[in-house]
């Protein structure tokens, strides 16, 4: 571990460096800068994102709206 990961702080809300991290449990990261553990909920949402669309496609339904109510 190196001080120039860094890392989300859920409970503190701010991104915090590798040595002041606390408990594994309170944190996203590790991620290189700490514009980037700022961004954690971007990309976590990119992610999730992706990962439904593969879903999708898996079961056989691209239809991103289908899972919309409506």
């Amino acid at each position: 571990m190196t001080d120039e990961q860094w890392y989300w702080s859920l409970t503190a809300g701010a991104a915090v460096r590798a040595s002041e991290r606390g408990s594994a449990d309170d944190v996203m990261g590790p991620y290189g800068s700490r514009a980037e553990a700022e961004r954690w909920k971007e990309r976590v949402e990119a992610r999730n994102q992706s990962w439904d669309e593969a879903d999708r496609a898996w079961e056989g339904d691209d239809d991103p709206e289908a899972d919309e109510p409506g």
